[in-house]
């Protein structure tokens, strides 16, 4: 028997019901960005308050620094475990929970009234993230149409980036005015407001499409390759970026005072370079990564051969920026594609993937260094990208199933 067809009046109420959708999903996103801001800026935030909490806990700069360590390794060794344990529970009471995780954990961090204290607020917020970045992207891909799947994941991972090119500075400064505490206040008020946001307008399943929940075309030997691209990729990126400073004023002669500038400048074209990735991805997923791998090889190569000239360094600098930000929303959007199982335990793998890059790319820069010159971090960056280029030219293209905006 067939469906009788709805009336003007039940296609009026059914566009109200898509309307309204819509506005909570698109709520939602926003808030799920801010929650990302909220995790990166409160994990790098010790960096840039490293005197002011020294001074006021009496403990040495160095020992400072390792709370940035500490709470980087606990991610990095609790993503999976902690993501698959939850692997069973709704998502939307467990992305609240994280969200009052971090909010709970940041307050404990300005409360803090000595250096163990401050350490186990912050492994307590590491844990929560350690499962946020593992469920974030198929939470937010799910509340739309997999033809957007690539600027969802441009929005989320925009609030991450903004982390150190906003939060960190202007963190550091209430911190200086106000006190590093105050700092900490201000996050956990931000991170609130985005606890409440998520409790107003994300859902309870996903409220547009499932496809969030597996991959789209399952493939555990190009998931393979999608991760070892990202650790290559990621890490020829860090070998320099972890040594920027030392670069372009021991290399380039650039003068010290240019730092905050160039970096700015470089952020600012990170953030353009993440939403021209999300558009690409949903249109061409396999060029949506080779166009910033390539961009990245060819501008560390540069910066190796003509990293002398202080032009071409800081051009060099920016120009990372915009292939990173490009290469941050491809590359989840590829992990979502082959993900061999559920796309959250995926996702784990790829923050895993993410975490492994940086770790191998900072350690293999300080190397090179000690046994060649600052110069030479260059051409171990341009090298470890060239190798990330390889896997994901090995990643064959894919022909995606399209979904319907209103499917």
């Amino acid at each position: 028997m067939r469906r009788p067809r709805p009336g003007p009046l039940g296609k009026v109420r059914d566009m109200t019901r898509l309307s309204e959708l819509d506005r909570r999903s698109v709520a939602a996103l926003l808030a799920l960005a801010v929650a990302a801001f909220c995790f990166v800026t409160a994990e790098t935030m010790p960096v840039g308050l490293l005197s002011e909490i020294a001074a006021d806990l009496k403990v040495p700069p160095s020992q400072v620094g390792l709370l940035v360590t500490g709470y980087a390794i606990t991610v990095v060794v609790a993503t999976l475990p902690l993501v698959r344990a939850v692997a069973r529970v709704p998502r939307r009471p467990l992305m609240l929970v994280l969200m009052a995780l971090m909010v709970a954990a940041t307050a404990l961090s300005a409360a803090a009234t000595g250096y163990w204290m401050l350490l186990g607020a912050r492994v307590l917020g590491a844990l929560a993230q350690a499962v946020f970045w593992g469920v974030v992207a198929p939470v937010a891909a799910g509340m739309f149409a997999v033809g957007v799947r690539g600027r969802v994941m441009a929005v989320v991972f925009t609030g991450g980036s903004l982390g150190p090119m906003l939060g960190v500075p202007a963190g550091t400064w209430l911190g200086q005015v106000a006190g590093w505490q105050a700092t900490f206040l201000a996050l956990a008020g931000l991170g609130l407001l985005a606890l409440l946001t998520l409790a107003a307008a994300l859902p309870s399943r996903p409220t547009r499409n499932e496809h969030a929940g597996r991959g789209t075309t399952p493939d555990a030997r190009r998931y393979a390759l999608v991760l070892a691209t990202s650790v290559l990729t990621v890490g020829g990126f860090f070998a320099v970026f972890t040594y920027t400073a030392e670069f372009v004023t021991a290399v380039a002669g650039i003068a010290a005072a240019l730092m905050g500038p160039l970096l700015l400048a470089r952020g600012i074209v990170d953030f353009g370079g993440i939403a021209a990735g999300g558009i690409l991805s949903d249109r061409n997923q396999r060029l949506a990564v080779l166009l910033p791998s390539v961009l990245l090889t060819a501008t560390l190569a540069a910066m190796f051969a003509l990293g002398t000239n202080p032009w071409v360094a800081g051009g060099a600098v920016v120009a990372t920026g915009l292939a990173m930000g490009m290469y941050t929303p491809a590359i989840q959007n590829r992990v979502m594609e082959f993900a061999p199982g559920g796309t959250d335990t995926a996702s784990a793998g790829s923050s895993i993937a993410y975490n492994v890059g940086i770790a191998l790319g900072s350690g293999l820069g300080g190397l090179t260094i000690a046994q060649f010159g600052t110069r030479g971090i260059a051409l171990t960056g341009a090298l470890m990208a060239a190798a990330g280029l390889a896997a994901a030219l090995a990643t064959s293209a894919t022909v995606r199933r399209r979904e319907t905006v209103g499917a």
